[in-house]
């Protein structure tokens, strides 16, 4: 049994090398989705077009042998488009009508929700109960979504006319909000050259769909000190104007984080640890995963916005006042 879990741990940095292989450059943004997909939340993936967001979804539904659907978010775009509709349906034989429920794309194990801020709020909702619950109700019935389910949604950041900004409420049900940049220079060579040739980059099968529900189990297994846990606590309602005593905060935030983005860090920080093959967090996992598990969960306010002050500085200015404990005793 011991040999079987270090077999299945070992195909993690195994995953993330096939990801690599076909994502050049995009080092940090491919560790922090498997952190999601491993810790079983969703990602809101920013960037402008062209940095191979939907191909990076793609290759991770390749790499773990899960079903993959893109919807592309669209002003028109109806829930039923998403979620599925009933159809009439007559039976050959008796000729009796009955009415069957069509599944929609939502039915997949990863689906890519391709610029979800361009379809209005009613569609946008359509979506909550598959992230939270990982079911869909229609007509008056469930319908459970095979595990594992992984949402990947993305946003332009340049392009904002004819947008619908995502609810707090929706926002705050992605585990991660991630940023993604240009590669640098080096990269960027490669991929042109990559891109632009026969060079084809075929992904193997790392981890099986079993594998990977077994990680998620896995994940919350991963020991986490109280001492960490505190530290955890401290930095959430550090964010909150009306508990803390940091000034910036004050001056500058009009709502704060709230218990699910402490959650989100725990998750997140364990699913980085095993990632790394280690069994209990350490003070760098938390630090690495709280920009990406804050950054949409404080609600700057509007002295903030004119100043030009951004969450991520925020973010970076609270790390500094809220120290970790120290790793001795740990």
């Amino acid at each position: 049994m011991q040999d079987q879990h270090t077999k299945i741990l070992q195909k993690i940095p195994k995953l993330q090398a096939e990801i690599q292989r076909r994502i050049l450059g995009q080092d940090e943004v491919v560790e922090q989705l498997l952190i999601a997909c491993l810790a079983g939340g969703h990602v809101l993936l920013e960037g402008v077009p062209g940095l191979a967001k939907t191909l990076l979804v793609k290759t991770l539904a390749e790499a773990t042998d899960l079903s993959f659907k893109r919807i592309q978010f669209t002003p028109d775009l109806m829930p039923s488009d998403i979620i599925g509709t009933e159809i009439l349906d007559i039976d050959q034989t008796t000729g009796k009508r009955q009415f069957r429920f069509s599944k929609g794309p939502v039915f997949t194990h990863i689906l890519l929700a391709d610029e979800i801020n361009r379809t209005p709020p009613k569609t946008q909702a359509a979506l909550l109960e598959a992230m939270q619950e990982e079911s869909v109700t229609f007509g008056g019935k469930t319908y459970e979504l095979e595990a594992p389910f992984f949402l990947l949604a993305t946003q332009n950041p340049i392009e904002q006319g004819g947008t619908f900004p995502l609810p707090e409420a929706q926002l705050d049900r992605f585990l991660l909000y991630v940023k993604i940049d240009y590669p640098s220079e080096a990269a960027e060579l490669e991929i042109l050259g990559m891109t632009t040739s026969h060079q084809l980059t075929t992904i193997n099968t790392i981890i099986s769909q079993e594998e990977l529900i077994t990680l998620r189990q896995w994940v919350r297994e991963v020991h986490l000190n109280e001492e960490l846990l505190k530290y955890v606590g401290r930095i959430i309602r550090s964010t909150r104007p009306s508990s803390t005593n940091l000034d910036f905060i004050k001056n500058g935030v009009n709502w704060g984080a709230g218990p699910r983005a402490g959650q989100a860090i725990i998750l997140a920080a364990k699913a980085r640890a095993l990632i790394h093959q280690r069994l209990a967090v350490l003070p760098e996992d938390i630090e690495q995963v709280i920009p990406a598990a804050l950054r949409h969960r404080i609600l700057i306010n509007f002295k903030a916005e004119a100043e030009g002050i951004t969450t991520d500085q925020l973010i970076e200015q609270l790390l500094k006042q809220v120290t970790p404990p120290n790793s001795s005793i740990i």
